[in-house]
């Protein structure tokens, strides 16, 4: 009885065809081969007569079992869903460093360009009264650039995920995703941009002691609005592009990003402009109307709470997934005192087209690199499981960028693509007459260094941190990249108002730095 179990699954396990010959067809020689007819029989005797041929050495010395061994594997290797296909998880370290460039530089020229975009809004809305006069707005800026990132691409990989692994194929299915997932987003939005209002207040008072009801409410209600209506337009891009990558069966993983990343940054900072100058008019004729509005979208929160709370994917995150995304928050506020405390001095008003494109080029590759090490890090298990995967207490420059090992190269390569990168964006805003400072050779060489000291320690940081949260039963994909792209806000921010600091007090009036 077991024999024919047995046979029946080297022969699915093979996935060759075998040929199913008549009887009456064979020769004497043919039939003494024969397995025995009934073990092929079912309980009733019924049933097809399959006859298992001793495969023989045809006139080419090829054997006819190879040829249909070679045939089936072929014609069934898309559906083939046996587990012994050996180590499988392991094909990235076969990447080489052109393909990880080819691989990542359009998405990396798409979200470079969105900066672009995001630079030129700022150098043009500098000069509106609310940001001359309510300054604290600008502290606002990498704080809420940054919680799109957090948010949205957060919200786009749980999609992509939610959409690969068949979580959305039925249109039950994709309500319950969408109204789950854009519940929660609205609710981390709500909660810290006004959170972050709190911060731009707090920072803006210290420094100069000076503190105005009106401009802390004014705050308050353009950081929530924002952040509210900014998560609310890219939440409904983001399903528009995974549900039409789905159907048009292109990856999500590869597009979602990207797009989030490239829109994001122009779509919030056109937003915060436009509310903080619409707000900023009816602070002297009708002062209860940022109060209202503040009050309207906390008031929502517990519709969204109980919306999220109801769908199971979410209510985890709803739960844990706070401390990442409020102190990476807090970090960029730092940032964004840095932005406000320089681009108010009219001598370095050209630093304000320049800063959304340093921070978002930085925080984009740490993102890339911060999401390979986790990828490569959860082939040997989940975090926490496996000792080779210890965290690092303090990883040597060295084993970061010259190893031989596949995260060291892709660091390279990231690494790389800042120089040629930057030059590209830097013609652009050049071309379009953008931002107060001409681009001279002194200006480059200053910007460039901040820009490759920027990537080079944010490169370090992620090869220490993703290994530590790992060793810590964290998942970094979760965990990580708030705090690298906060802290890519902040080095990049404070090296860029250091250059032009430097510049100023050497004097490079070709660069017109003061103008």
């Amino acid at each position: 009885m077991s024999s024919k179990p047995e046979q029946k699954e080297t022969h699915q396990a093979n996935g060759a065809v075998l040929p199913i010959v008549p009887v009456d067809c064979l020769t004497s020689l043919d039939r003494g081969q024969l397995v025995e007819p009934s073990d092929f029989l079912g309980p009733d005797g019924d049933g097809v007569e399959v006859v298992v041929l001793e495969s023989r050495a045809n006139a080419k010395g090829v054997r006819e079992e190879d040829a249909l061994l070679e045939n089936g594997s072929q014609s069934n290797e898309s559906d083939d869903t046996s587990t012994d296909r050996g180590p499988e998880p392991a094909s990235p370290l076969k990447e080489t460093s052109f393909s990880i460039g080819l691989q990542v530089l359009f998405p990396f020229l798409l979200a470079g360009f969105g900066t672009v975009a995001a630079g030129m809004v700022l150098d043009i809305v500098q000069h509106w009264d609310v940001f001359k006069y309510v300054t604290e707005v600008f502290i606002l800026v990498p704080a809420l650039l940054g919680l799109k990132g957090n948010l949205e691409m957060t919200l786009a990989s749980r999609l992509s995920t939610a959409a690969n692994i068949g979580q959305m194929d039925t249109p039950k299915e994709l309500w319950r995703m969408i109204t789950g997932n854009m519940a929660l987003i609205q609710v981390q939005a709500t909660v810290v941009g006004f959170l972050a209002s709190i911060a731009a207040v707090i920072f803006g008072w210290i420094p100069d002691g000076h503190f105005s009801i009106d401009h802390a409410v004014l705050l308050c209600a353009s950081s929530v609005a924002t952040a509210f209506i900014a998560s609310l337009v890219l939440g409904m891009i983001m399903i528009g592009v995974i549900i039409g990558s789905r159907k048009m069966g292109i990856n999500p993983d590869n597009v979602a990003t990207p797009i989030a990343a490239s829109l994001g940054d122009l779509i919030t900072l056109a937003l915060l402009s436009g509310i903080s100058w619409g707000l900023y008019k009816e602070l002297e004729s009708k002062a209860y109307v940022n109060p209202l509005v503040c009050a309207f979208f906390i008031a929502l929160l517990p519709i969204w709470i109980i919306i999220a709370k109801k769908n199971a994917a979410t209510r985890e995150v709803l739960y844990s997934g706070w401390e990442p995304v409020i102190i990476a928050m807090a970090i960029s506020s730092v940032g964004g005192l840095i932005l406000d405390r320089t681009v108010s001095d009219p001598n370095f008003a050209g630093m304000a087209v320049f800063t959304p494109v340093i921070n978002g080029v930085g925080g984009n590759l740490v993102a890339v690199q911060a999401s390979r090490i986790s990828t490569y890090l959860h082939m040997s298990g989940m975090p926490g499981e496996s000792p080779e995967t210890a965290p690092r207490k303090c990883p040597s420059p060295c084993s970061t960028f010259f190893s031989s090992d596949v995260n060291s190269r892709s660091a390279r390569v990231l690494f790389l693509l800042v120089v040629p990168g930057h030059l590209v964006f830097l013609y652009t805003i050049s071309s379009m007459q953008g931002g107060h400072t001409t681009l001279t050779l002194i200006f480059i060489v200053f910007y460039m260094t901040a820009a490759l000291l920027q990537v080079l320690i944010l490169l370090y940081i992620a090869d220490w941190m993703v290994h530590w949260m790992w060793g810590r039963d964290l998942d970094p994909d979760n965990f990580s990249i708030p705090y690298l792209t906060a802290l890519g806000d902040l080095i990049g921010t404070g090296l860029l108002a250091l250059s032009f600091h430097i510049l100023w007090l050497i004097g490079d009036r070709d660069s017109d730095v003061g103008d």
